[in-house]
């Protein structure tokens, strides 16, 4: 049955007896796709595409009135559709539902919205109070997003020495030569609208805390009333001779991005590092480039971080596109002709013919700019900060890959994480902590990897693990591994099994213990997958 009124469309969508409590649905009115979930013998209804990436939340873990996004563990509220977990920076079309005669029906309007941007306000004139925002990452957009979202009326200034506007730089290493327009995050009319002004292709030399003031590359100054440190991190150089040659290249950037692919496209390209950025990379390249050689210190890819079996699955994966691997090596020497690349000499001995060497080993926090502040910074260059993203200097907050914060779920020791999601979820907190909300630090990491259409999940914090227990195999490339430290799971990564990651993602963050014992068994009903 269907009615119409105005704009709008109501269809009988399912009997109230399809749906138990604790049960989701997904119902297409008038193509839409919609979520209908029945809590508490109460049925709500929102998009039922999460609005990062499009996935269908159906496949997601539903948890009371929240859903888990299967793919990449983006949260949403489904009385409100309000995003409650990064990443993502928008919320769920919300639709009305009506019980009657047994029967389900929802409504939906023309408009067939995906997203629904959450009430922003903007910049009130004549109110000074100006928040400085360093770094043109997620975390600072979330920060200025957060604050408009809560009525702040001053200035706000996004400093960048990107030349770009805020970009989603996940996508970077996956698809190298994908159009600007693709992966910015806002258009330049919606900060616009919204009173965030983005800086670009500026750089802060200096910070002076006690007069509020701010040094930048090219001699200008600017005061803030508070400020956020959320500089992110830069690549770790490659320390041997030749390092400095032309075609060595970084990925760093958009236009880096733009120029390995134009560079490697029917060229050698040779990776040093086998963690996320080189693997992605690698698999990037492997149809574009003449020849894709990776060099890896360690005897598999991501050996320390997902283990020995994974990590000899995407190498295998890798060398069915022809990609060459040299393991448990390194790099003594690059030498090129013309400041060019011509070859690389490994720590063996073995020479490599190459026309441009790729380097991913790792990242450095970018805190070089306050050293001369009283701002706390550890020992491997990070921002301290607290469980509200506080750093030692009153109106001074810090947020994402650069700084050591307290995660509860190992006892609130201080981490450094370098997670999309994470830095999402820090710019909320600070921006939060900007207005005197006082709101903690709760977050579970989440994060992914995709290679040649392969998409592994993991969350939790790893750190330490001695053991790891899988379901399904790696040779079938269909698996669920949990990783253990004192008889406890603490993380868990997966390839074609969701939504386990996602599940354990929502059991992690309601401080539920799970067992060895319990992630050996056979029976995973205490998974509650579908």
């Amino acid at each position: 049955m269907e009615t119409k009124q105005c704009d709008e469309i109501t269809e009988m969508v399912c009997l109230v007896s399809d749906l138990q409590d604790g049960q989701m649905k997904e119902v297409e009115v008038d193509l839409n796709k919609i979520l209908l979930v029945r809590n508490n013998g109460e049925f709500t209804a929102v998009g039922g595409l999460c609005t990062h990436y499009g996935a269908p939340l159906i496949k997601g873990a539903l948890v009371g009135d929240r859903v888990r996004c299967p793919f990449h563990g983006a949260c949403f509220n489904t009385k409100t559709g309000d995003i409650e977990e990064f990443p993502g920076l928008d919320c769920l079309p919300k639709y009305k539902v009506k019980v009657e005669g047994g029967k389900v029906y929802v409504t939906t309007d023309k408009k067939k919205l995906k997203k629904r941007v959450k009430k922003m306000s903007g910049r009130v004139p004549g109110v000074s109070h100006t928040v400085v925002l360093i770094g043109g990452g997620p975390a600072s957009l979330q920060c200025a997003e957060t604050l408009r979202q809560n009525d702040y009326e001053g200035r706000i200034i996004m400093v960048t020495i990107d030349e770009q506007l805020p970009l989603d730089k996940t996508k970077l290493s996956k698809a190298m030569n994908i159009e600007i327009e693709k992966v910015l995050l806002r258009q330049n009319d919606f900060l616009q609208e919204h009173g965030i002004d983005v800086w670009t292709k500026k750089e802060v030399k200096s910070v002076d805390t006690e007069a509020k003031t701010l040094t930048f590359s090219d001699g200008t100054n600017q005061h803030y009333d508070q400020l956020l440190i959320s500089t992110g991190g830069r690549a770790r150089p490659l320390q041997c001779p030749g390092a400095e040659l032309e075609n060595v290249k970084l990925l760093e950037s958009y236009k880096d991005a733009t120029e390995i692919h134009q560079m490697s496209a029917g060229n050698k390209a040779i990776i040093v590092g086998t963690s996320f950025i080189g693997m992605e990379v690698a698999a990037y390249l492997s149809d574009k480039a003449d020849s894709v050689t990776v060099i890896g210190s360690s005897k598999f890819p991501f050996q320390s971080s997902l283990g020995p079996d994974i990590g000899k699955m995407t190498m295998q994966m890798l060398k069915e596109k022809n990609v060459k691997f040299y393991t448990s090596n390194g790099v003594a020497e690059i030498r090129g002709e013309n400041r060019k690349v011509k070859e690389v000499v490994l720590k063996n001995g073995e020479v490599l013919p190459a026309d441009i060497v790729i380097v991913g080993i790792g990242v450095i926090p970018n805190s070089n700019f306050l050293k001369e502040t009283s701002v706390e910074i550890d020992s491997r260059s990070a921002v301290v900060v607290d469980k509200f993203m506080k750093t030692n200097i009153p109106d001074v907050f810090a947020a994402g890959d650069v700084v050591s914060f307290p995660l509860p779920l190992v006892g609130h020791k201080r981490v450094n994480i370098g997670h999309w999601q994470l830095a999402q979820a820090h710019g909320r907190i600070a921006g939060l902590s900007m207005l005197n909300q006082q709101v903690v630090i709760n977050t579970v990491p989440y994060f992914w990897t995709m290679l040649l259409g392969k998409s592994i999940r993991y969350t939790g914090y790893g750190e330490g693990y001695t053991d790891i227990v899988f379901k399904g195999s790696t040779e079938e490339r269909k698996f669920l591994a949990f990783y253990i430290k004192d008889e406890e799971v603490v993380a868990a990564a997966s390839l074609n099994f969701d939504p386990a990651v996602a599940r354990l993602a929502e059991m992690l963050l309601m401080g539920k213990r799970i067992t060895k014992a319990q992630a050996q068994s056979d029976d995973l009903s205490w998974l509650q997958l579908p």
